[in-house]
């Protein structure tokens, strides 16, 4: 995926999160290392290159994370909404085995 393309992804998640500020979303991001989190909270800010929700903790407390618009580019950070993904994932299964695997015109 080229560059010109990944922008305009970008920009696409970025326009479509500002349209749920405000309102209740579940976050599922890897943080690497087999480490996976969930939680659930209110996207409270859309900034130029990343957003900002108030995240639920234990016993009532909030707590606010940052993510970045690329983290969902590359499914690192999944969004959804009443079980309904907010973003379809963005790199197909063939484009990444097509990355990895070395072309025939290089052998």
């Amino acid at each position: 995926m080229d560059l010109a393309k990944q922008a305009k992804i970008v920009d696409s998640i970025h326009d479509t999160l500002n349209d749920f500020v405000g309102q209740r979303l579940k976050v599922r991001a890897n943080m690497g290392r087999s480490k996976i989190v969930e939680c659930e909270g209110v996207l409270t800010q859309v900034h130029p290159q990343l957003f900002i929700m108030e995240v639920d903790r234990k016993r009532g407390r909030t707590a606010r994370q940052s993510y970045q618009y690329v983290d969902v580019l590359t499914g690192m950070v999944e969004l959804s909404q009443d079980g309904e993904p907010l973003f379809a994932p963005f790199i197909e299964e063939d484009e990444e085995e097509e990355a990895k695997a070395p072309s025939a015109s290089l052998l």
